[in-house]
This record gives structure tokens, C-alpha cells and sequence, in this order.
């Protein structure tokens, strides 16, 4: 067996796509569309995953040489997945294994862990995109519904892809790097159903705050993020759909302080258009050069 393994901080040429703390022993991948990628010259690569939820499982899409060619969910624990074996050993072959689920707020049990590889060849640089989008939304961004028959609409973590996505479909005719920070049915200034605290303005400095919990906690989900690492020239913001539901929606109950909140269109329009506003001048500070693009009515709102 002539397969060795290398733990992630082994690998000079490793690719990370996506927002994460400072560790790589392991990696945690947050956000929909993170991702490692690797241009692999050999015949046999596996990757040891660890992967944990207490409702919503993780699914993983794997692409070699640009093309998806699997796609599953990830049973809890930490095993050895197989990416691909028996192939040309000669040949280089540019791998991405892809985070396909959004972080889960509802499940602070979820998780996905990367600890290293195992390989039988040489790893080899990968270049670097001419450009890096962020993207910023809500179920739209998080791919929900982009997979599976038109029929189905259980919201379960089987019918999200961050492949079958704008986002990602966008990168990819740009020929740029990009990173995706969604969580469905969030918005601006609350979620569809009038939660205050569903909004994605104010956990975008932390790596993930969108999660919750110890685990994520001691995983760097709460770290603040390291914008000079990685800089945006464009950030495409698609938010507000939540938030116009929110309009028509019954009132949201705090079960912890018994408060109620509903938005009213004729009253609160202009709290909505205050937040947009705040929101625009917290992405520039942090995006000092970055064109910034709010698209909005994709759901037909």
C-alpha cells in the first residue's frame, strides 16, 4: 500500500475555499460551497471527514477536473471517504471536495470536520482565480430546492446544493474564487417569520455567527473573521425576499422573554430601508476596494 497521509497543515499546496478560523487540525468547513481543492497528481486519494448533526446530516459534492461526480451524505463520526482510486497516475486531476449544506442555526450539533489525506502521489500548486466574489443571501444563496424533482419541498438537508446554485454558476462564468454567507429564510432586518434575531447583518464579522452553540464555539465559529486574508472584488448582496415575507407573515414570539414582534408595511418600511443602509456601510468598512452589488427580486417579490 503505497498510500501516505498527510494532515491538512502538511499540504503546501492546499486550496481552502471558504471562511475559517485560524485551525487546520482540523478544518472546519461553515459555510455552503467551503471547500478543499487539490490538484492531485496519482492514482488513489481518500480524505478523512468527521462529520456530526443532530437533525440535519452533511452532504458533500465531489468534483475532479471541474465536473460533479458524486454527491452523499455524510453518516456521523469520522471515517475515510474514498474520492477516487484506479485512476491515471500520470495525469493531474484538480479536486474539490464541496461542502453542499448551509451552516444549520438550527442544529448546533452540526458539523464537518476535515482532518487529512491519504494519497499515493505528488500534490501540485493550484493556481489562483483573477477575481473573488462574496456572496450574500438567503435560501436563494444557500441552494435550497436547486436539487431533486420539481415535486419536492421537505426542508431537509438532501434538497440543498451549493452546486446547482447561482452563486457558484456566477463564479464560475467569471472565472472567480468565491465564498458564500446564506442561511435560509434570513434577511436584513428579520427572518420571513418575524424573528429580530434571522438577520445576517449582524453576525457578518464573526467566521460563522450564524450558528450556535459550545461546540461551534471551541470550532472558531465566533472568531472575528479575517477580512485582510481575503478580499473581495465584488460582493453581491441578494437579500430583502425574507423580509418582505415578513410584511405578510403572523407575529414572531420570543419564548424566552414572552415579547412579540410583527413588521408592519406602512410603519416599518423605513426601519427596513435603515437596515439595508447600515448593512451597505458595514460591508464597505470591511471591503474597502469591493464593487457592491444588491440584487433583489428574484422570488418574484
Amino acid at each position: 500500500d503505497k498510500l501516505k497521509i498527510y494532515k491538512l497543515s502538511d499540504i503546501e499546496n492546499l486550496k481552502i475555499h471558504g471562511r475559517r478560523s485560524e485551525c487546520l487540525s482540523p478544518l472546519t468547513l461553515f459555510w455552503t460551497g467551503s471547500a478543499v481543492e487539490l490538484n492531485a497528481k496519482g492514482s488513489e486519494l481518500w480524505i478523512e471527514i468527521e462529520s456530526d448533526y443532530d437533525t440535519f446530516e452533511q452532504w458533500i459534492s465531489i468534483i475532479i477536473d471541474s465536473v460533479p461526480v458524486a454527491r452523499q451524505m455524510l453518516i456521523k463520526g469520522r471515517h475515510w471517504v474514498c474520492i477516487f482510486r484506479g485512476m491515471n497516475p500520470g495525469l493531474v486531476k484538480n479536486v474539490r471536495i464541496v461542502k453542499d449544506v448551509q451552516a444549520m442555526d438550527v442544529d448546533p450539533d452540526s458539523s464537518l470536520k476535515i482532518y487529512a489525506v491519504k494519497f499515493d502521489g505528488e500534490f501540485l500548486p493550484v493556481k489562483e482565480k483573477p477575481y473573488k466574489i462574496e456572496f450574500i443571501g438567503d435560501s436563494i444563496a444557500s441552494g435550497e430546492g436547486a436539487i431533486g424533482a420539481k415535486l419536492e419541498n421537505d426542508w431537509i438537508p438532501m434538497w440543498f446544493s451549493a452546486l446547482n446554485n447561482y452563486c457558484t454558476m456566477t463564479a464560475e462564468a467569471l472565472n472567480a474564487d468565491y465564498r458564500i454567507i446564506s442561511q435560509s429564510g434570513w434577511g436584513v432586518l428579520a427572518g420571513w417569520d418575524n424573528n429580530p434575531h434571522s438577520n445576517i447583518p449582524e453576525y457578518y464579522e464573526k467566521v460563522c455567527g450564524v450558528v450556535r452553540g459550545e461546540k461551534n464555539k471551541a470550532l472558531g465559529a465566533f472568531d472575528d473573521n479575517d477580512f485582510a486574508s481575503w478580499q473581495p472584488d465584488v460582493v453581491a448582496v441578494n437579500l430583502g425576499t425574507n423580509d418582505a415575507m415578513a410584511f405578510n407573515s403572523p407575529e414572531w414570539k420570543d419564548e424566552k422573554t414572552g415579547e412579540t414582534y410583527k413588521l408592519r408595511l406602512n410603519e416599518d418600511l423605513k426601519l427596513f430601508e435603515d437596515a439595508v443602509e447600515k448593512f451597505l456601510f458595514k460591508i464597505r468598512k470591511y471591503n474597502k476596494k469591493a464593487y457592491i452589488i444588491w440584487t433583489y427580486g428574484m422570488i418574484g417579490t
